[in-house]
Formats: structure tokens, C-alpha cells, sequence
């Protein structure tokens, strides 16, 4: 049996596995209960030509910020479709774009409800955020001529390894790839080892470094980092993104921090929603004074911790602290986006576990605006940064120096993507 209809033939097996781990995480973020019929395809039809932008969740969509502004200025007569597959992504999308996007939910990768979602929005041009390959979608998407593009695409080593399990599979999508707009070379050639053809491969760079840090968002994050000073100068470290597994040892480095800057501030940002909720448990459990940020009115002298529990709100965060601990990387998640805190001129801190942003990471390191360190060092770290200013400034601009030498991704993405963009007036895809 080939290996594509055996992998669709255990997907539908798995059906009822999906629909109780909708249910399951309905159960702690509520959102996961609307729009199932999205998930299968049933969504509202579109007018064409459409250009369609896969963006998995937040941080995917906040790499595609730039991209899909620079699509809605070039093509404004195209309709512009924007999915992602979680509720977190579905809401960056609406508080970036609002009404200037088409949204849904990406469908599941069973071959009808591929088969309804493509019938319906009618695609001429995919473009696939980073590594989201899904072998129904991309095998339909080359029967009915639709060109795919996977853009700012990475692939670990470790991810590589994975991928290579399962060459069957693996070979096929690649083979369906239009062209592939890798961040590093590093990620290119693991690709090409994958099965990859040489004439699809295009560096171009990490789409996340032409990021918009607008005067209106610097003025907000002034704004914040005042509020947060309260009557007088107040160190602030944002813990952003963390995982489980992390927030404890956080909060352990924070008590010691306290001890010598009594006044410290921690800005606790949990990466999922779904986590508020047990990580404010854990604050008050630990003792500390706690307060969030959903909650109105300004933060107290007295307070220790603030749970960043609101969406959208962490890229004003990094400007608004004086140094960024970035999580996902005490635990072997991989790290999440060092540049942010980077572009904004703050020291950035981590743990180990980088290998999501590894091209990234040793950029700020050869350039002393990252400093890794476990989490018995992270309370020593802090210190010495929030009281030496000196020390500080340096590793800041430092990182902030990296973030400016590696922009440019997006006219070199861009420039793979506008030969396959769909001329006005073009036909929707049809079955």
C-alpha cells in the first residue's frame, strides 16, 4: 500500500482520537470548542484569485506580519487568506489584520476535508509558514496545479532526523514544493538531504528579523515601562514564553533576586493560554506578591510578580523591560524568538535549549547579545545585569547591532514569491 494512503487510512482510524483531543483541550481554553467545521474544510467560499498564508500559530504569524503586508500592497486586488490551527494564532490574525484578511482555521490533513477546504477557498498560490508539511494537502495541491511555496522555512537537525524516519512520506511532499525559501543555508542542506531538488532551494534568510517596532508601539512600551517604575526607578526582567517545567525555577531565580534588588519586578509570560490559570497558582503558592495583567489599575510598590496573561501584548513587554529571559529553552522546546528583545536593544538571556533558533542564536552569541545559562545561573545573570547599566547597554546593543545586520529577508522572500502570485482575474482551483 503506498505510503500516503495507509498514512490517511490510520488518520481516519485516529478520528475519534482527534475529536476527544479537541474536547480535552476545549476543556482549558475554550476557544479550541468554536469553528470544528473549519477544521474539515467547511468554510465560507471565497471570490478569487486568493492567495493563502499558513501560519500555524503566534509566533508563525508573527513572522508572516511582514510578508502578508507586503502581499496586500503589491496584490491589493487578490483576496488574501490567512489561516492558522490554533485559537492564539486565529486572534493575532484578527488584532493584526482585522477585516483586511480572510480567516479560518487550516483544515485537518484527511483527504476529504482538504479536498472541501480547497474546493471552497479556491487557492491559486499557497504559502506555507516555516515547516507545517502535511502530505494530503500538499499532494492535492500539486494534482490541482496550485504552486506552494514554503517560506522562512527551518528544519532542525533533530526535526531532520524525524523527517528521515518517514521518507516515504517525506519525499513526496518535498517533490510537491514549489520552491522553498530556507532561513539558513544549514536548514537548506538539510532539506536537500531530505530528498529536496538543488533548483527549489532559495536562502533567503530569517523572515523574523525585518521585524516593525513602529513609533506608536515604542511609544507604548515607554509608556508601560513607566507605569511599571511606579514613583521611582524600578528594575523589570520579562520572563517571556515560558513552558512547563520552567516557571518554577523562574520563580526560584526571582526570590534570589529579591534579595539583593528588593524592588525587582518579574514579568511572567506563559506561552499558552491554557497555562495562566496554574502558573498564577504557582506565583501565590511561592509567595510572592502577584498581580495580572488582565486585571485593571496600576501595578503596586508592593508587587513582585506580574502574570502576563493577556494576548498580543509581548512585543511591547520586551521594550518595556530592562533585560528578557527567553523561555522554551530550559526545557527542550527549543527556544522561541530571540529577536525581539534583541531589536528592541535589550540584553537577551536563555536557556540551553536553542536548537529551534540555532542560526540566531550563535549570531547573538559571537556578538555578546545573548548570554545562555542554566537555571542555577539565571538569578546571578539577572543581577548583574539590572545593576550594571553599563554592562547592560553594551550586551543591548550588542543584540540590537545583529537584529539590524540581518534584515532584508523579506525582499529576498519576496522576490521567490512574486513570479507564482496569480495574475488578476485568474480562475479559483477547481476539482
Amino acid at each position: 500500500m503506498p505510503a500516503r494512503l495507509l498514512y490517511s487510512l490510520l488518520l481516519y482510524l485516529l478520528l475519534p482520537a482527534v475529536l476527544l483531543r479537541l474536547c480535552w483541550r476545549a476543556r482549558r481554553a475554550p476557544d479550541y470548542a468554536r469553528r470544528w467545521g473549519e477544521r474539515f474544510g467547511w468554510v465560507a467560499p471565497l471570490s478569487g484569485p486568493v492567495i493563502w498564508v499558513h501560519a500555524v500559530s503566534v509566533g508563525e504569524t508573527l513572522a508572516a506580519a511582514p510578508l502578508i503586508r507586503h502581499l496586500r500592497t503589491h496584490h491589493p486586488r487578490a483576496t488574501l487568506l490567512v489561516t492558522t490551527t490554533t485559537p492564539t494564532g486565529s486572534q493575532r490574525v484578527h488584532a493584526l489584520f482585522g477585516s483586511d484578511v480572510a480567516h479560518c482555521y487550516a483544515p485537518y490533513d484527511f483527504p476529504d476535508a482538504v479536498a472541501r477546504f480547497l474546493r471552497r477557498a479556491g487557492p491559486a498560490l499557497l504559502i506555507i509558514m516555516e515547516t507545517e508539511l502535511w502530505p494530503n494537502l500538499l499532494h492535492a495541491c500539486a494534482a490541482r496545479g496550485i504552486p506552494v511555496v514554503l517560506a522562512n522555512a527551518r528544519l532542525s537537525a533533530r526535526s531532520a532526523r524525524g523527517y528521515a524516519k518517514v521518507k516515504a512520506l517525506t519525499a513526496p511532499m518535498l517533490r510537491a514544493l514549489t520552491r522553498v525559501a530556507a532561513q539558513t543555508s544549514a536548514d537548506g542542506q538539510r532539506l536537500l538531504a531530505l530528498g529536496l531538488a538543488p533548483d527549489k532551494l532559495r536562502i533567503t534568510g530569517n523572515l523574523k528579523f525585518d521585524l516593525d517596532l513602529s513609533p506608536e508601539l515604542r511609544a507604548r512600551a515607554a509608556a508601560l515601562h513607566t507605569a511599571w517604575a511606579g514613583s521611582g526607578p524600578r528594575p523589570v526582567w520579562l520572563a517571556a514564553s515560558t513552558h512547563a517545567g520552567e516557571d518554577e525555577p523562574i520563580l526560584a531565580a526571582h526570590a534570589e533576586i529579591l534579595r539583593v534588588l528588593p524592588a525587582a519586578l518579574l514579568v511572567l509570560v506563559p506561552r499558552h493560554p491554557e497555562r495562566f490559570a496554574s502558573v498564577h497558582a504557582a506565583c501565590v503558592r511561592a509567595g510572592f506578591a502577584t498581580r495580572r495583567r488582565s486585571e485593571a489599575g496600576a501595578i503596586a510598590p508592593e508587587t513582585q510578580v506580574l502574570l502576563g496573561d493577556t494576548m498580543g501584548e509581548l512585543l511591547m513587554f520586551c521594550g518595556a523591560a530592562d533585560v528578557v529571559f527567553v523561555g522554551g529553552s530550559l526545557v527542550p522546546v527549543g527556544g522561541h524568538n530571540l529577536i525581539e528583545p534583541a531589536a528592541w536593544e535589550r540584553p537577551v538571556l536563555a536557556g540551553p535549549h536553542l536548537f529551534n533558533f540555532a542560526e540566531a542564536a550563535a549570531l547573538l552569541l559571537n556578538a555578546g547579545g545573548l548570554r545562555v545559562c542554566s537555571a542555577a545561573e539565571l538569578a546571578s545573570a539577572v543581577i548583574e545585569l539590572l545593576t550594571e547599566p553599563d554592562h547592560r547597554a553594551t550586551i543591548g546593543a550588542a543584540a540590537r547591532a545583529v537584529a539590524e545586520a540581518n534584515r532584508g529577508a523579506l525582499a529576498r522572500l519576496a522576490a521567490v514569491i512574486e513570479p507564482l502570485c496569480p495574475p488578476l482575474g485568474l480562475h479559483r482551483a477547481r476539482d
